[in-house]
C-alpha cells in the first residue's frame, strides 16, 4: 500500500511539474470511441488503440412484438421437424445473452493521403438457455449455458482523407474520411458445447450462428465518415457496412450489415468532451445452413437472424493535455435500443457499454 501511495504521489507530481507536452490535442478531435475509422493521420504518424465492448441482451421479440418461452415451445414451428429426434415446435429457448469483445488496433500513415489501419479482437460469448421437457408443453426440465470464445476475424484496409487532415488550431474545420477495408476470416465457425436436449441428453454440438466467433467469409468493410467542429461544438456522421463476399466452408455467409450514425460533442475543457450520438443498423438473414447445425432452438434458424436497430448512445472522451500520460486518450460510451424490428423469434438487446484508450506517436 505504501508502494502504490508512492507511485500515485510521483504520477500525480508529474502531471504538474512535466512540461506541456499535448498543448495542441483536444478531447473532440476523436469521434465518439464507439464509432471506428472516423480520422486519418499526418506523415509518419503511428497509433494504438485499445478497446473493450460489453454487450447484453434478454427475452425474446418477433418483429417489434415481445413474445414468451412458453408461447415460442408451443406456437413456433421447428424447421428441422421430420428429422430423427426433431419435435415439431421449438423446445429450447435462449434466455439471455452477453458478449465481450477486446480490439486491438493499429495505425500508421506512410503519406499524407491514406493511412494503413489494421484491428485484430478477442470474442468472448455466453448463452443461458432453458429446456422445455418432451415434445410439447410447458414444463420445463432444466437449464444451460453456452461460452464459446476466441479470436475474431482481422480488419486491415486504408483511410483516405478526402480533404486532408484538419488543422485543430483553426475554428471551423472539416474532414472527409473514406475507408476500404476488408475482414479476414481468421475467427472459427465450428465451435462447440454442451447443451440439454428435451430428452434429458447432454451432447456436445456445434453452437449456432451467432455463438460462433468468426464469419468464414473474407468480407468488405467500407465506411464514409464527415466530421466538423465550430468553436467547443463537434458534429459528425458515418455511413459503414459488412458486405460478404461468399459462402463460408460450412455453407452459408452472414447477412449484410449497414450502419449509420450520427453525433454531435461540446467540448466542456481542452481534455474533456461529451457527445451524444444515434446509431441506425440493419442486417440481413443467414444466406445458406450449416448442416452441424441443428435443434429445436431459434438460434439454429438461419431465418431467425438479422433485423433493424436503432440506439441511442452517450460518451465522453478524454485526453490527458499534462505531465507523463500527455497524448494518452480515455474514452466510454453506454447505450440502449430505442426501436428494434427483428427476424424473429430473436434475443433484442438491453444495452451496451465501451471502453477505450488510444495514443498517437
Amino acid at each position: 500500500m505504501k508502494n502504490l501511495a508512492s507511485a500515485g504521489a510521483l504520477v500525480a507530481a508529474c502531471a504538474i511539474a512535466t512540461p506541456v507536452l499535448a498543448h495542441d490535442v483536444r478531447a473532440d478531435d476523436h469521434a465518439p470511441i464507439g464509432v471506428m475509422a472516423d480520422h486519418a493521420h499526418k506523415k509518419g504518424e503511428v497509433m494504438f488503440s485499445v478497446r473493450h465492448m460489453h454487450m447484453e441482451m434478454s427475452g425474446a421479440q418477433v418483429d417489434t412484438d415481445q413474445i414468451s418461452a412458453n408461447d415460442i415451445v408451443t406456437t413456433i414451428p421447428n424447421r428441422f421437424f421430420g428429422a430423427p429426434g426433431q419435435p415439431p415446435t421449438l423446445r429450447i429457448v435462449p434466455t439471455s445473452m452477453r458478449t465481450d469483445m477486446t480490439m486491438v488496433g493499429a495505425m500508421y500513415a506512410p503519406t499524407d493521403w491514406v493511412t494503413l489501419v489494421a484491428m485484430g479482437s478477442y470474442i468472448q460469448k455466453e448463452m443461458d438457455h432453458v429446456t422445455f421437457a418432451g415434445g410439447m408443453g410447458t414444463t420445463e426440465l432444466g437449464e444451460f449455458r453456452t461460452s464459446p470464445e476466441g479470436f475474431g476475424d482481422i480488419t486491415v484496409g486504408g483511410i483516405f482523407p478526402v480533404l486532408g487532415v484538419a488543422d485543430r488550431k483553426a475554428d471551423n474545420q472539416q474532414e472527409l474520411n473514406i475507408r476500404a477495408a476488408i475482414s479476414i476470416p481468421t475467427g472459427s465457425t465450428t465451435k462447440t458445447d454442451d447443451i440439454l436436449t428435451p430428452m434429458g441428453g447432454n451432447p456436445t454440438v456445434r453452437v449456432p450462428y451467432m455463438m460462433q466467433i468468426g464469419s468464414g467469409t473474407w468480407d468488405l468493410k467500407p465506411a464514409v465518415t464527415f466530421k466538423g467542429w465550430a468553436s467547443k461544438l463537434g458534429y459528425g456522421a458515418q455511413y459503414s457496412g459488412t458486405i460478404r463476399t461468399g459462402t463460408n466452408d460450412q455453407g452459408y455467409s452472414f447477412g449484410d450489415i449497414h450502419e449509420a450514425t450520427a453525433w454531435i460533442s461540446y467540448l466542456a475543457a481542452q481534455g474533456v468532451s461529451l457527445s451524444g450520438r444515434v446509431k441506425a443498423r440493419t442486417m440481413g438473414w443467414v444466406d445458406g445452413i450449416d448442416p452441424m447445425i441443428m435443434g429445436p432452438v431459434q438460434t439454429a434458424n438461419p431465418d431467425f437472424q438479422g433485423g433493424d436497430r436503432v440506439d441511442l448512445i452517450a460518451g465522453i472522451n478524454t485526453v490527458v493535455t499534462h505531465g507523463a500520460l500527455a497524448g494518452h486518450r480515455f474514452a466510454l460510451e453506454v447505450g440502449a435500443p430505442i426501436y428494434q424490428n427483428l427476424n424473429g423469434p430473436q434475443m433484442p438487446g438491453d444495452w451496451m457499454l465501451t471502453i477505450g484508450w488510444q495514443k498517437a506517436f
